[in-house]
């Protein structure tokens, strides 16, 4: 494992995809000046930057304002791609059919007794009620997820963007374990949180996906990305990207998908690399 000092970086990156809890985020879920500074020198430099987050898209306001070009920004774990110039408007969805996620909900009944559960639908989150309280949600709808889940006439509700599973006992690593024995094979489980709280995706939706396909409608190859991330719900983003770096706080499965290793969150390693690139782009065009 290199790090951000040593980390071999693409001859001509074009994009930049990081993480915001835990990687761009300082711990107070603001974003320092240094880290402001270092992603408007990218978007000077004619890098692009995206942010990639599991946050729907009304928690985007944090960074909202440092979106710079594009102004677009995955979300949901790759179930949702937002504008954020146009007040976070979805402009693509990949959405976790209804049905999967019932069978979902079934199988960790099963396997996991006493999982509560939290539907995240594009026009909202509702919730089970021994699911944990969403304060920055406080309208949601409470109820059963059979109840959440389930439609008058098939395909007249909202698209289910991701299905939440919380356990308040199993050990978070554990809990994404067993999860993924008994529904791995229905959807996409991965895991953000510090705490024993899952997230459900469409069969192959995630992260790195959803931006493969970003990168491609702008002719943008895998060794042409840089990626940055902390946590499980990174680690195909952080594999699938040409160069990646794991925050100095990251989970260990994140360490192990990275390329590289930079500072913490707190200590903003994400500028600490953007830095970098950005002075070898802007020495290259002078000797140009």
């Amino acid at each position: 494992m290199t790090s951000a000092t040593d980390s071999p970086l693409p001859a001509v990156p074009r994009l930049i995809a990081t993480d915001l809890d835990g990687t761009l985020l300082r711990d107070d879920k603001t974003v320092s000046d240094r880290t402001i500074a270092a992603l408007a020198a990218a978007e000077e430099t004619g890098i692009e930057v995206f942010f990639v987050t599991g946050r729907p898209a009304r928690w985007m306001g944090v960074v909202s304002d440092h979106v710079h070009g594009h102004g677009l920004a995955i979300c949901a774990n790759g179930a949702a791609v937002a504008d954020l110039h146009a007040g976070g408007r979805l402009v693509k969805v990949r959405p976790l059919e209804r049905s999967v996620a019932l069978d979902v909900v079934s199988a960790l009944r099963v396997a996991a007794p006493g999982t509560s559960f939290a539907v995240e639908l594009t026009t909202g989150i509702h919730y089970e009620p021994a699911y944990p309280p969403l304060h920055l949600d406080p309208v949601a709808t409470v109820a059963v997820a059979e109840k959440l889940l389930h439609e008058e006439t098939p395909g007249a509700g909202a698209p289910v963007l991701k299905l939440l599973a919380h356990h308040a006992e199993l050990a978070p690593d554990d809990f994404l374990t067993v999860a993924r024995t008994a529904a791995g094979g229905l959807a996409s489980l991965t895991r953000s949180s510090p705490t024993a709280l899952l997230e459900v995706s469409g069969p192959g939706v995630s992260k790195a996906s959803t931006l493969a396909l970003c990168c491609a409608e702008r002719g943008i190859s895998p060794a042409e990305v840089v990626a940055f991330g902390d946590m499980p719900n990174d680690v195909e983003m952080l594999n699938w990207a040409g160069t990646s770096y794991a925050m100095g706080n990251a989970h260990p499965a994140a360490v192990a998908a990275a390329s590289g290793r930079t500072a913490t969150n707190e200590e903003d390693g994400v500028a600490v690399v953007i830095e970098r690139l950005v002075a070898r782009r802007r020495a290259t065009r002078s000797r140009d």
